[in-house]
């Protein structure tokens, strides 16, 4: 039965979708089956992994509003065991017309239940906010990664999100762990990367992922292409970092 990963973070811009796209191509490779689900309305985790957003008729919007089964809206990458849940544009509006429906926080949890057999993974790349979609995320998941970008403000976006977990934990019931903070867009050259590394690993101690996920331009570049870091440049230090990730979270399983 799956191990049901959400990535979250509800600041952009810190290797959300990248992360998600390049751990479940790792996971593929070393012979797990992955969905990976995209919840976000920008379909970036979509065109990441090779399927153009506007060719693909039907979405997670038309399983999580429209009734279709996940079975009917799953489709297959380029990679061996590498699955999507593609998402578009109209899932900007799953916001709203979730609002009426009962039991709307367990949306994707219900829809994932379906099919979490067929799995040995399921990563969700949820939408850069703390919205009812990000929310459906965190309630179908067992545990979350929290990609941290080496930045100034890394530390004040995690303890919301922190927040944010154990209020899912005790309102909606919701036993959900979390995985690790894992460190984006690290530069070693760079002081505030390095002084980032230590307040992360100091706040959060046991927390925070062996795996540092380093600048690299291959990393941008490969989404452009629609492939993952595997296919695009599996040489390349950021790929070296996904596969180690990879690496690390089988480790933990055991």
């Amino acid at each position: 039965m799956a191990q049901i990963i959400s990535l979250v973070n509800q600041k952009g811009g810190v290797s959300k979708t990248t992360s998600a796209v390049n751990l479940g191509a790792y996971l593929a490779a070393m012979g797990k089956y992955v969905l990976l689900v995209d919840l976000d309305p920008q379909a970036n985790a979509t065109s990441g992994v090779g399927v153009r957003p506007e060719r693909a008729p039907l979405s997670l919007y038309h399983s999580l509003i429209g009734g279709l089964l996940p079975e009917e809206v799953i489709r297959k990458t380029e990679l061996f065991g590498y699955d999507l849940m593609p998402a578009s544009p109209d899932l900007a509006g799953a916001t709203i017309e979730l609002v009426t429906l009962p039991n709307r926080e367990f949306k994707l949890y219900e829809l994932l239940r379906r099919v979490r057999t067929n799995y040995d993974y399921i990563l969700i790349d949820c939408p850069p906010s703390l919205g009812l979609l990000t929310i459906n995320g965190l309630v179908a998941a067992d545990e979350v990664i929290i990609p941290v970008q080496c930045e100034y403000y890394a530390l004040e976006g995690l303890g919301q999100l922190l927040k944010t977990v154990g209020l899912i934990q005790e309102n909606l019931g919701k036993h959900l762990k979390v995985k690790g903070a894992l460190l984006t867009m690290f530069d070693r050259r760079n002081k505030l990367s390095r002084q980032v590394r230590k307040e992360v690993e100091r706040n959060f101690p046991g927390y925070v992922f062996e795996s540092i996920i380093p600048r690299c331009i291959r990393l941008a570049e490969a989404p452009s292409f629609g492939k993952t870091i595997l296919q695009y440049d599996p040489r390349s230090k950021g790929a070296k970092a996904y596969q180690q990730l990879a690496q690390e979270i089988l480790k933990l399983e055991r």
